[in-house]
């Protein structure tokens, strides 16, 4: 089985900021959903092993949840969240206000497969690097290992949509939320 952990929150998710690539740490209050992001993995007691995006918030929150389970997290750069290009650190506003925001931002919030923000990739891309990430874990688990993947949002909402599917869109995935793929 498969767990996706989205990280805990940091002040750019506070602000309305795309954090995309960049080297985004948790905050205060991310760093105790966190701790009881680990605290809820240590009670289930089944997780075997914990595998990561290598993107700094992530990476965060695997090494809490480490601290608590004795899991070393696997880096896997593939699970990395939407590259924002231009928009990365830039607030959701700052976006909207300019000419052609408005709709640019709606394409972005529908998920749209081939919407990316201007120097940023697809999300047909990004789903293109997310299967084979999936497809290499679910081939190398045994019957009774579950995995948790330490990623971002946008990584969860595509493989929701993809494993389900539906169209993703931008539902609301709450910070150290846990989902079964």
């Amino acid at each position: 089985m498969i767990l996706l952990a989205r990280h805990g929150r940091t002040a750019y998710n506070d602000e309305g900021r795309f954090q995309g690539r960049g080297p985004v740490p948790l905050d205060a209050h991310g760093r105790s959903e966190a701790f009881a992001l680990a605290d809820r993995i240590v009670a289930r007691g089944d997780v075997t092993r914990m595998v990561a995006s290598p993107l700094t918030r992530a990476m965060e929150t695997a090494a809490i949840i480490a601290s608590r389970t004795g899991l070393a997290p696997e880096v896997d750069p593939r699970l990395a969240e939407t590259d924002t290009g231009e928009w990365t650190d830039r607030t959701y506003a700052e976006v909207l206000a300019e000419p052609g925001g408005e709709e640019a931002y709606a394409t972005f919030r529908r998920m749209e497969p081939a919407f990316s923000a201007p120097g940023g990739e697809t999300f047909a891309d990004q789903l293109a690097r997310l299967l084979p990430a999936i497809a290499d874990l679910r081939a190398s688990e045994g019957p009774d290992d579950v995995i948790l993947v330490v990623c971002h949002g946008n990584v969860i909402r595509l493989l929701l949509g993809h494993f389900h599917g539906r169209q993703p869109t931008h539902e609301e995935i709450a910070n150290t939320h846990l989902e079964a793929l």
